[in-house]
């Protein structure tokens, strides 16, 4: 009987899984293999919420497949080194792998591939796991890649995607291949007190409440901050525990604006990761450069660390910034109004920004993280890259009673609707009971200085 290798990566899961049902695919004996990467540690994207996350997907996969007669090998190591050798141990013909769209992903599927060649084996690497259309899978004439949200989504939407797999009823492993312990979510240190649970189990009961109890709402409430009427399926789609496919699928069948709404959602990840493809390098340069000389020195490293602890004296922005210290996770307009404060008003390069999300985010995810920031930052995407987001007028408009800002800024809990968002408008004595900070800076001096550093005026 042969025997095939899946590395799992980004796809932590059994359901939707196209290199595991390929590697089934001739009734194989398989070894469901993770590779825990030194590298990643070193480059710091191993921070300790995505740790916690991780070790609880390692540990439902693991269940997933012993439920299957199967189980997980977990190795530490150079991943073409331990992959290699796990082949050899096992005397594998095949590696199965899912596709990625980062150069580290890309440089370990060439490296993977150059040494399975030069062992007389074979790697098959499959598009369409990690996101819901394989990244190049579509293009416009003259160009490698869509830049602009809106064609993509509209040459998207008319694709036909693959139809979900079914997840495997029965998964052997060859006996007496050597496996490590993975890391638990109680033996990582700092990690955020409100992080949720991972795992594909979790996941897709996630997916399954959300479409049935709130989506029709989302195209509607999906801006509300304290409704947060969002799916936060978020980090199951980084790890892969929920796929992407099977969510558009699941979306579309039960339909409404509320789905469709969702749907599109999806297909921005799958934009961000098509664009990172075309252009890796986008992860830490501008992708459309706008000659920007950031504020650097003290006075900017006090603001960007006010920013960090939820002190800008901007309550919405300090309630974002709090919330993702606390759960390891953000309000998808919460990202956008911490963002563009940071990079507009403030004036810091989107870089600081997206390296402290990327610290904390148990979603970080190169393509969305770095895209995002650079959409909103004016350097990336964005047809409008000068626009500025009011956090006095956002919060109005999306936390209009004030409870998302209460929530996480206890110091305003007093503080009724139409002074929350502007507490600084209080007079003497009633200023003074609220223990909270001034704005950093005024709005109207923070857009002077960005127009001045666009030469806007």
């Amino acid at each position: 009987m042969n025997v095939s290798v899946v590395l799992y990566t980004s796809d932590l899961r059994v359901h939707d899984h196209p290199p595991l049902r390929a590697a089934l695919g001739q009734g194989n004996e398989i070894i469901p293999l993770f590779v825990r990467d030194p590298a990643v540690d070193r480059v710091g994207f191993a921070a300790p919420n995505r740790l916690a996350f991780l070790g609880d997907c390692l540990t439902a996969l693991d269940a997933a497949l012993r439920d299957r007669g199967g189980r997980l090998v977990v190795r530490s190591g150079d991943p073409v080194a331990e992959v290699c050798a796990v082949v050899r141990e096992a005397d594998a013909d095949e590696v199965h792998l899912a596709a990625g769209c980062t150069a580290f992903a890309r440089r370990r599927e060439d490296r993977l591939r150059r040494a399975l060649e030069a062992d007389g084996r074979r790697l098959y690497v499959h598009d369409g796991v990690v996101t819901a259309l394989p990244a190049g899978a579509v293009t416009p004439a003259g160009s490698d890649h869509y830049a602009v949200f809106t064609p993509y989504f509209r040459r998207w939407s008319r694709e036909r995607l693959r139809e979900p797999l079914p997840a495997p009823r029965t998964v052997r492993v060859p006996p007496g291949i050597r496996s490590e312990d993975f890391p638990t979510r109680h033996s990582v240190p700092s990690v955020s007190p409100g992080l949720v649970r991972g795992g594909e189990k979790e996941g897709r009961r996630r997916l399954t409440a959300w479409l049935g109890r709130h989506a029709d709402a989302y195209e509607t409430q999906h801006d509300d901050l304290a409704g947060d009427a969002t799916s936060r399926l978020s980090p199951h789609l980084h790890f892969g525990t929920v796929s992407a496919a099977e969510a558009v699928h699941r979306a579309r069948s039960r339909g409404g604006a509320g789905a469709e709404a969702f749907v599109r959602q999806l297909c921005w990840r799958d934009f961000h990761h098509q664009a990172l493809a075309a252009r890796p390098g986008v992860a830490v340069d501008d992708y459309r450069p706008r000659d920007d000389e950031w504020r650097r020195g003290k006075e900017a490293e006090a603001d960007l660390r006010a920013w960090k602890e939820g002190r800008t004296g901007y309550p919405v922005v300090d309630a974002a910034m709090r919330q993702l210290a606390h759960e390891g996770w953000m309000h998808n307009r919460g990202r956008l109004l911490t963002a563009s404060f940071l990079t507009k008003t403030l004036y810091v390069d989107w870089r600081a920004g997206a390296r402290h999300f990327l610290d904390l985010l148990v979603d970080g995810d190169i393509a969305d993280n770095q895209l995002n920031w650079q959409w909103v930052a004016g350097t990336g995407t964005d047809t409008r890259p000068n626009r500025v987001l009011n956090p006095v007028t956002q919060g109005k408009r999306y936390d209009p009673e004030g409870a998302y800002v209460r929530r996480w800024v206890p110091e305003l809990e007093g503080l009724e609707a139409r002074a929350v968002h502007e507490p600084w408008k209080l007079a003497g004595p009633e200023r003074a009971r609220y223990d909270y900070p001034d704005p950093l800076i005024g709005l109207p001096e923070g857009l002077a200085r960005f127009r001045r550093a666009r030469a806007l005026d």
